[in-house]
């Protein structure tokens, strides 16, 4: 659907062709007034599909996130001597000779007295499933070990193109330990020094000769049909309590225990006399002494749910505290561009004095996302679990809508003139034009004489969401500076 505020007046549309005129006496780019003259429409794809997934496994302490750092050529993952740092974020954009890829770092794993080998595969598994190309590292060094024989396996039932990084070849005295890597099977090991960035250059050439152009297990379903729902939240949150109440019949085994939900499940529902598709994202399945290496579970699958979706439905249980992971989710959410809805569930239970708390917590946690529509349910008892179609509805509207840009300017105009930039160095930039760049979710370039503080874009995007309304859905708005032509 796109979604138009309003039409533009005459007033609004002059605005636009003096601030056009305007922008002559700036230089730009052939990509500027691509951006200028035209909308452009995307999907949740890009034209070329979804990019491919590159997993980077090996057991603990290898140089894994030494190498993720080193192909992102910025410190992202989080290195120690330790092994099993847990992290945040697993999922990176990286870049070689011109093909873009998703990095997948398997780290976060929490090394315990027993049991390695078990808590080794299965990380590599959730990772290897979602990937394209298996990068796999071995300290050179220390020599393949029984751990790395247990991930060579399933390298190989996976049956997907494996590049074989011997690690910690700092010099040509360790090119003999490389070579003895070949044994594992795996084709030939490339010798690279992480830290250094010794034969990164070669592995990575190596990877792009087997690395496909589109994803061929991550990305979207194809375009059109039913509306595609992620069902998010912590384990044990009640996710699969409310996909069987939206569905009138137990399609998912519900337990007390967290994690009983394996794999994600997809279910064709039907809610307000049409079909959406739901996915309900696997829980986490804790193990003794894996408590801090769930999160990495927790994090591939909220993202993989995601990529298949439009918008979130993110559940959260009013019966505890605000968490830490309930903001990740949440953070994801935004960061992935897909629109929003936060569901809080159990609340026919709550008594006054945790409704009061509660309140409290959401304006204190969630101050950044109040814009998303919020449904209080039960999913236990199927209370108001009706609102849930309207808030989607509302949130799906907002992510496909579509600003005149002659509304735009005449907005913006206003705002930057009773609330101008602050002056920085003697210096106030200025407002040249602006323009909505595609929807999925709205995306706005703004072209400017300097550079537009962080605060004052947020300041900003409050502005929008009061004109334009965007509840439900997150806006990116980009700066361009760009500067006046130089007379002859």
């Amino acid at each position: 659907m796109d979604t138009t505020p309003e039409e533009s007046t005459p007033d609004e549309t002059d605005v636009e062709r003096v601030l056009r005129a305007g922008l002559e006496d700036f230089e730009l780019t052939p990509e500027d007034q691509a951006i200028i003259d035209g909308f452009q429409e995307e999907s949740l794809e890009s034209v070329s599909g979804p990019l491919p997934v590159v997993a980077v496994v090996g057991r603990p302490n290898v140089g894994k996130s030494s190498l993720v750092n080193r192909i992102l050529r910025r410190r992202e993952a989080v290195v120690e001597d330790t092994p099993g740092v847990t992290r945040d974020r697993v999922a990176y954009e990286g870049e070689w000779a011109g093909r873009r890829f998703t990095l997948l770092d398997t780290g976060g794993w929490e090394i315990g007295a027993a049991g390695i080998q078990l808590r080794v595969a299965e990380q590599a598994e959730v990772a290897v499933g979602m990937a394209d190309v298996v990068l796999f590292v071995v300290d050179a060094v220390v020599g393949p070990t029984d751990d790395d024989e247990a991930v060579v396996k399933l390298l190989r039932r996976a049956g997907k193109p494996v590049v074989l990084i011997a690690n910690k070849v700092d010099d040509q005295r360790f090119e003999a330990d490389a070579a003895v890597l070949w044994n594992l099977g795996l084709g030939q090991p490339w010798p690279v020094s992480a830290l250094h960035g010794r034969g990164s250059g070669d592995a990575l050439d190596a990877l792009l000769e087997v690395l496909p152009e589109v994803s061929a297990t991550g990305g979207a379903l194809p375009e059109g049909g039913p509306r595609r729902v992620a069902l998010l939240g912590r384990p044990n949150v009640g996710k699969s309590s409310l996909l069987n109440r939206l569905a009138g019949e137990d399609r998912v085994v519900v337990d007390d225990v967290a994690g009983t939900t394996r794999d994600p499940v997809d279910e064709l529902i039907e809610l307000g006399g049409r079909p959406w598709r739901f996915v309900d994202t696997a829980g986490i399945r804790r193990r003794v002494h894996q408590s801090r290496g769930a999160d990495f579970y927790a994090s591939l699958r909220t993202r993989s749910a995601l990529e298949k979706a439009e918008v979130a439905v993110v559940l959260i249980d009013t019966h505890e505290p605000i968490a830490e992971q309930d903001l990740r989710i949440i953070s994801q959410v935004v960061e992935s561009g897909r629109s929003l809805v936060i569901a809080y569930n159990k609340w026919d239970l709550l008594d006054e004095e945790r409704r009061f708390y509660l309140e409290r917590e959401i304006e204190r946690d969630l101050q950044q996302v109040a814009w998303a529509p919020r449904v209080n349910v039960s999913a236990l008892t199927g209370r108001h679990v009706d609102k849930l179609v309207p808030a989607l509805d509302t949130a799906l509207d907002s992510w496909d809508t579509r600003v005149p840009t002659s509304r735009l300017n005449s907005v913006l105009g206003e705002i930057s003139s009773g609330h101008p930039h602050p002056v920085r160095g003697g210096k106030q930039p200025r407002i040249l034009f602006a323009t909505q760049a595609s929807t999925r979710p709205p995306r706005f370039v703004i072209f400017a004489s300097g550079f537009i503080e962080a605060g004052y874009r947020r300041f900003l995007e409050r502005r929008f969401r009061e004109e334009f309304g965007f509840a439900g859905s997150p806006i990116e708005i980009s700066v361009r500076v760009r500067e006046r032509r130089r007379r002859r």
